[in-house]
């Protein structure tokens, strides 16, 4: 991503509805992970200092404690290689999350995930080159795997 001289604010990437919702923004020019446990609890991962203007990687790496469903997790955020933010959550949504809204990269077309922190369309003031998505091995256990077949059957009738 590139910051634009004055700083930049807005949305980098999103997904889900606002009760399950991921977002990774450069708000007020500091990168942030914001993850909304349907609107029970709220995660945040910031960093302290305000991106300076030019090129910028941003990288956040969660790791999950599985196997199982909605267990904890770390996440870990990093600009330009340097840690500036590190969490660990205990429990994450499982299953799935609803995708009855969009995937958005470098705005918000849908309903924020706070009102609080931004109204939509909060589009990013600079310019994002390319963004990479990485997704880890899912190991299930058998009784996972048993619940989920039950639910596949469910779903036939």
């Amino acid at each position: 991503m590139e910051v634009p001289q004055g700083g930049g604010d807005g949305m980098l990437a999103t997904i889900g509805r606002p009760l399950c919702r991921i977002r990774i923004v450069c708000a007020e020019g500091q990168a942030g992970v914001h993850y909304n446990f349907v609107d029970l609890e709220r995660f945040r991962w910031e960093g302290q200092q305000a991106l300076t203007p030019g090129k910028h990687t941003i990288v956040f790496d969660f790791t999950y404690d599985g196997p199982g469903f909605g267990k904890s997790g770390t996440g870990v955020l990093k600009v330009d290689g340097n840690e500036v933010a590190n969490k660990k959550i205990p429990h994450t949504i499982p299953f799935f999350m609803a995708l009855d809204e969009t995937f958005d990269v470098g705005v918000d077309t849908r309903t924020p995930v706070d009102d609080n922190d931004y109204q939509v369309p909060f589009r990013f003031t600079g310019k994002i080159a390319k963004l990479t998505i990485k997704l880890g091995p899912t190991e299930l256990t058998s009784n996972d795997q048993a619940v989920i077949q039950h639910a596949l059957n469910k779903a036939k009738d």
